[in-house]
Order: C-alpha cells, then structure tokens, then sequence
C-alpha cells in the first residue's frame, strides 16, 4: 500500500495521454529540401564516439558521419578521458564536415544544433559544447542542449511512430535506467544503476578475461566478445546470483555480480595452474553465465516497473509499449529475455537497430528536431550554456516505486 503523499505524487503526474503520431523514418542521404525547410545538426561527443548528423524535420537522414575511438580504447584496457578529449579535438571538425557535405546543406540553410551537453565524460562534453558554440556564434543560429538519455529515448520515434507515453529501458557503458516517457521533455524515473552500468560490468569483465588475447575477439569491445563467446558457452556451469534479489524496486546494481565472476575467474586460474592475462578453457562458459545473470537482472527490474505502470495507470490499456536502447541493448540475448517479460505481461517490445543504439549523431538531430517542433529548450547562440557530467532524467519516482515493494511473478528465462 503507499503512502498517502506517494499517492498524491503519482495522481498529479497522470495526464491524459497525447496520441500523437508523428517521426520519420531514415531512408538514407536525400536532397535538404525534401519534406521541410528546418534542418538540424546534430553534434554527439559525450564519451568515445565523434558523431554528426544533418536531419529534416520528417526524420530523414540526410547526411551522417561518425568517428569511433573503439579500437584505441581497446589497446589501452579502457577509456581514458584525456585521450578521449583529444581525439575528439582531432576529429570533430572533419565529422561535423562531412555531415554537412554529405547533406548538401550550407551552414546558414540550419535551423538549428543540438548537441550533447549531459551526463557523459566532462572532458568529451566540453570539445562537443565549445565547437558548437563557436559554430552557432560565426553562423547566428539557435542552439539546442541535448539531454544524451532523453536522446536515447527519443531514437525509437525516428524510425516508427511511437505515442506517448511508453515505458524505457536506457542501458549503455556509462548508464543505466528504467523511466516512462511523458513527453518530449517530460519523464518518469522508476530506476537507475546504484553503482556501475551493465556495458561497464561486461567490459571489465571482458577484459579480466584478457579476452583481447581471443583469436574471435581481438578488435570487439567487451561486450561484443562477451555476447559471442557466450553463444558456445553453457550458462549453467557457473550459477552466479542476481543482484538485489530481495530488494523490491526498479534500480540496478552490478558491481556485486562483478565481483563473484572475477572470484570466479581467480579460482579457475588456480585450478588450472595459469596467471592473469591467460585465457581459461572455460572462458565461453563464464561469459555465458555472465550474460545471463546481467540480463535476468535487467528482465526482473523492468518486470516491476511494467507492473508499477499498470497498477498506476502510467502506461495506456491499448498497445502499452516497452522501448529498449543505448549500447547494450545490441545485446541479442538481452533483447530476448526482455522479450520473455513483454510477452508475459502483454507489452510490445521495440528495439531501434543496433546502429541507432550506439552513440551517434543522429539520434542527437532527432531530440533536436523533436524540440525545434514543440519550441523546447532552443536557446539563442549567445546563450551561456555548460555542460553536466551528471545530470538526471525527469521526476525522481524511485522512491514511490520502492515504497510499493511489488513482488514479481517467477518466470522461467531459458533461450536457446
């Protein structure tokens, strides 16, 4: 039973629900003045991908380019943000530069940037944030300030027509959260990571592993080498515990199950006689059971909050929907035990495609057109704006959601 303040909270929050269909849908490069005059730039810096993208109002793509820094994160073991910083400095000129030329759209034929300016690493934050400024000054045009999560998002209505309000899973390398999304602007926080996100737990992990020494997996990130290997793997070898099994709300929490993998990995190195650094003749089936535990644990939490939706009346009767995005949610094996949650309580699950769950700058020109057509959050070019490497989403609810301790139904994850 809640409180009657969380009551209270939760009925001033209810608002009848705006159906409203409208998005675009990428159809690739195609001339600026195809469907609208107002076009968007969207410039994207806030960890290790430089990305730019150049959109119209009806969502067509009409001109990208994306600068990844995989490849030398992976030599050093990680993401270091000074070096992050500096070849953001190196290469977004020429990113933000072949978006536009790609586009065939002139400068001053912009309605608008938008760029990325919270949460994410301070130092990728501020390359993005001082380049657009300086560009939106020479130019004398309108500047947006991109929430990176609101932007996740939003990805879904690029692609398909996707009303409000519906629920969202936002899991990446530096995030993790479950919130309903009202409006544009306008969401519902259920539940956050309390410690690390799942894409960081993957490529610690990855890297305990020293799965870079892997013949299949010497250029994928952590959590690509962990989701292939784990296809041979058998998950039950290892039975790691789900984190906060006896806590009753939607937030997330990985750096315990971190913790039992790698005591795991060192006993295994014990008992095969090996150092760190070696790969274990085991290593598919920890990654296996790995991806397993992370994505019970991300199907229970989002059970509740679809559960808490329901018995509040946050989400509509008709064709209630779960959108599922950020860098994890490339996840296979992921996706599907969501999908065993969305079949058993009567959600739709959607997915963007793995290009637009990955940081990129197209998803950061949508949440700008998005806003460029309600009057959202446009600022003049001159306007002091800074940057948030921590920043929240929307109405905090975690509390009510805890309060109401939901108890989940037992349901059976096994996927082939």
């Amino acid at each position: 039973m809640f409180a009657s303040k969380a009551n209270k909270l939760i009925q001033r929050l209810r608002s009848p629900f705006k159906q409203r269909r409208y998005g675009g849908v990428a159809t690739g490069e195609s001339s600026p003045g195809s469907g609208s005059s107002r076009l968007v730039l969207g410039i994207e810096t806030s960890c290790d991908d430089t990305g730019a993208a150049v959109l119209n109002e009806t969502g067509s793509i009409l001109g990208e380019s994306l600068h990844s820094q995989k490849e030398v994160h992976l030599r050093t073991g990680g993401i270091i943000p000074t070096v992050a910083q500096q070849l953001h400095r190196e290469h977004i000129e020429r990113v933000v530069h072949e978006a536009l030329e790609r586009s065939g759209v002139d400068p001053r034929q912009l309605s608008a940037v938008a760029t990325t300016v919270k949460p994410g690493l301070a130092l990728s934050l501020g390359v993005g944030l001082e380049f657009s400024l300086s560009f939106v000054r020479r130019h004398g045009m309108p500047f947006i300030p991109i929430h990176h999560m609101e932007a996740h998002a939003l990805t879904v209505r690029l692609l398909q027509p996707v009303p409000f309000p519906f629920l969202v899973l936002l899991v990446s390398g530096g995030h993790s959260l479950l919130a309903v999304a009202r409006g544009v602007d306008d969401f519902l926080l259920l539940g956050r990571t309390l410690d690390e996100a799942p894409g960081d737990t993957l490529d610690k992990v990855a890297r305990r592993l020293s799965l870079t020494k892997h013949p299949l997996c010497s250029v994928l990130s952590g959590g690509q080498a962990i989701e292939l290997l784990a296809r041979d793997g058998d998950r039950l070898r290892f039975p790691f515990k789900t984190p906060m099994g006896q806590t009753y709300d939607c937030s997330f929490s990985f750096a315990g199950l971190r913790n039992q993998i790698k005591m795991t990995i060192e006993k295994k190195e014990a008992e095969e006689g090996i150092k760190q650094g070696t790969l274990l003749s085991c290593v598919n089936d920890i990654a296996a059971a790995t991806q397993h535990t992370v994505a019970c644990h991300l199907a229970k939490r989002t059970h509740r909050a679809v559960l808490f939706c329901k018995a509040n009346g946050l989400l509509p009767s008709l064709a209630p929907t779960l959108v599922v995005s950020g860098g994890v949610a490339s996840n296979q094996y992921i996706r599907k035990a969501l999908g065993v949650i969305t079949e058993a309580t009567g959600l739709r699950l959607l997915c963007p495609p793995a290009k637009f769950c990955t940081d990129n700058g197209v998803m950061i020109a949508w949440n700008g057109v998005e806003r460029l057509k309600e009057g959202k959050g446009i600022l003049p070019p001159d306007a002091d704006v800074s940057y948030q490497p921590k920043a929240p989403l929307g109405v905090d609810l975690t509390s009510q959601v805890k309060a109401a301790a939901i108890r989940v139904p037992s349901i059976q994850i096994n996927i082939s």
